[in-house]
């Protein structure tokens, strides 16, 4: 929630000018600050209004934002959270969707292909958010433990279902037109995701013996972050082999465990890894100019050059931003607060999500009780109004309301 109110004004204000003014192949300008002069405008090379073109957009750059709490949910502290993604929309998302989506962005001139935001989004992010995770450091209260389980796995069903209704919306919008190219994407995007769904269902079934719900919704969300950059530009048959292919690739990822970094849900592996593979496989399926179609290394090369452009500039420009908010205030909750009984709901916020767990009392909302001294792992030995500790014996997790929330 807090994404769509930081981010939706930012890009209005800003964010939108920055990414999608003239400027030079590196940034926009700002001849569109507060989105001067769009409201009887048709954005160019399309026939949609430039005030739903900015109200589209503006959803990637949200999302983005809503994508990297996912790797730092129940550690970051939520004023600095807050700070990060107000910056990093200007900081990072901005020029990088320039780049790729601009007016004379440097990527879009090298001839990379991008549908739908294989990079923009999900590489930019995903790399946004493993760099945030691995300076916040491992969960205290969950350090020795193994891996995060959702408490409800049939608020994972739903979700996942409404992220694949959604992302047709997402991929087919990118048309810009309600035409042959939007109904390929929106065929491609089920596709993929559907090839995905199978081979990771066939993995699970044969290194593990058994099936689960949770993965399966997890194979086909990798199914949908490789086909996002290649959704218009590829064939039906072209989706079914990278949803395939894509998952062979993406599964052994989601195995691999760093001590030092804590991607809570995958964010990275997901995202990252995903979105990075359907970049690469644009280059080798796409209609035009693929390496399948006899289009030689050209657009492969161009695919590569601005993926690992994203990514070290995501990274770098993001470890930038954590460190100067860090020299500000304590990037962590409170170490009370993290490794107590309640969750950071109670917490943090005074609220719980269920009727059967009323939070322990909890002040209201105001000024901090006390200057925030950090500790060695970038928490606070203080706490402030409304995030202190509270604890009752008998309460759950401090993870049980998160996951499905983020």
């Amino acid at each position: 929630l807090i994404s769509m109110g930081v981010v939706g004004v930012i890009w209005c204000l800003v964010g939108f000018s920055l990414a999608f003014g003239t400027g030079c192949p590196f940034i926009g300008d700002f001849t569109r600050v507060g989105l001067r002069g769009l409201e009887d405008e048709v954005w160019h090379r399309t026939s949609v209004p430039a005030l739903l073109f900015v109200a589209f957009q503006m959803a990637f750059a949200i999302i983005g934002a809503a994508i990297i709490s996912g790797a730092v949910v129940a550690r970051m502290r939520f004023s600095a959270y807050v700070i990060f993604i107000l910056l990093w929309s200007i900081v990072v998302y901005a020029p990088v969707c320039h780049w790729v989506w601009g007016p004379g962005g440097w990527i879009d001139a090298l001839g990379a292909k991008d549908f739908a935001g294989g990079t923009v989004v999900h590489e930019c992010t995903a790399t946004s958010a493993l760099v945030v995770a691995a300076l916040l450091g491992p969960g205290r209260a969950r350090a020795e433990s193994d891996r995060l389980q959702p408490h409800s796995v049939p608020f994972v069903i739903l979700g996942g279902a409404l992220l694949w209704f959604g992302w047709l919306g997402f991929n087919g919008g990118s048309a810009m037109a309600a035409n042959s190219s939007a109904a390929l994407a929106v065929l491609n995007t089920c596709l993929s995701a559907a090839a995905s769904l199978v081979v990771w269902v066939v993995l699970m079934r044969l290194l593990h013996g058994r099936v689960s719900a949770v993965g399966t919704v997890t194979g086909f969300v990798v199914g949908l972050v490789v086909i996002t950059p290649a959704a218009g530009f590829v064939s039906p048959l072209g989706a079914l082999s990278m949803g395939a292919v894509g998952c062979c690739l993406a599964y052994p990822a989601f195995q691999l465990r760093i001590p030092r970094v804590d991607d809570t849900l995958d964010v990275f592996v997901c995202h990252g890894v995903g979105g990075f593979v359907g970049t690469l496989l644009t280059g080798v399926f796409a209609v035009e100019g693929g390496l399948a179609y006899g289009g030689g290394l050209k657009l492969l090369g161009a695919q590569v050059a601005g993926c690992l452009a994203i990514v070290a500039y995501s990274a770098a420009a993001s470890g930038v931003l954590f460190w100067m908010i860090s020299r500000c205030l304590a990037m962590r909750v409170p170490v009370e607060d993290e490794c107590s009984g309640d969750s950071l709901d109670c917490t943090v916020h005074g609220e719980t999500a269920y009727c059967d767990g009323a939070c322990p009392d909890s002040k209201p909302a105001g000024p901090e009780t006390a200057p925030a001294t950090p500790s060695p792992a970038g928490g606070s030995s203080s706490t402030e109004v409304g995030e202190e500790s509270a604890s009752e014996p008998g309460d759950s997790s401090p993870w049980k309301h998160v996951v499905e929330v983020v």
